[in-house]
Order: C-alpha cells, then structure tokens, then sequence
C-alpha cells in the first residue's frame, strides 16, 4: 500500500497477485519448509480471483498453504 492511497483514506488490504488492486477477503498462509521453522507462518493477501492461483503457486513448490479469510492467523502451517 502506497502512502498515497492511505492519504486518500483507502487503508484496505489489496490482493498480493501482481498488477491486481481487489481487496483482499482471504488469507493464504505459507511456509518455506527449507528455510522456515515449523512456526515461521508468511501471509499473502487474495482477492476471490487470485485465491485458487497464488495458493497453487505455492503449492507447486511443495510449501505448505492454509488458506483463511482475511485477518485470520493461524500459528503453524503443516
């Protein structure tokens, strides 16, 4: 988020998918399981339409993923 966009009051988390500006309604948890302990948890942000394609992005690279709705934590991802 722009500095900008918080001075025009738009303080919403946006979807973390490159060039995409929607708001974020989930949550996709991940981990690195090469480099991150079991309790180190990453956090993207999804829009409806990037939520299936960044998880499988993830996914692909055998890194575990949990997906939530948006300002939901989780304490591990497994």
């Amino acid at each position: 988020m722009s500095l900008l966009s918080m001075l025009d009051g738009d303080v919403g988390a946006r979807c973390s998918a490159a060039g995409c500006a929607a708001p974020a309604v989930h949550a996709v948890h991940w981990r690195n399981p090469r480099i991150h302990a079991d309790d180190r948890v990453k956090t993207w942000a999804a829009c409806d339409a990037h939520r299936d394609s960044l998880a499988a992005w993830l996914r692909s690279r055998a890194f575990p993923v949990t997906v939530t709705a948006f300002g939901e934590t989780v304490e591990r991802v497994a």
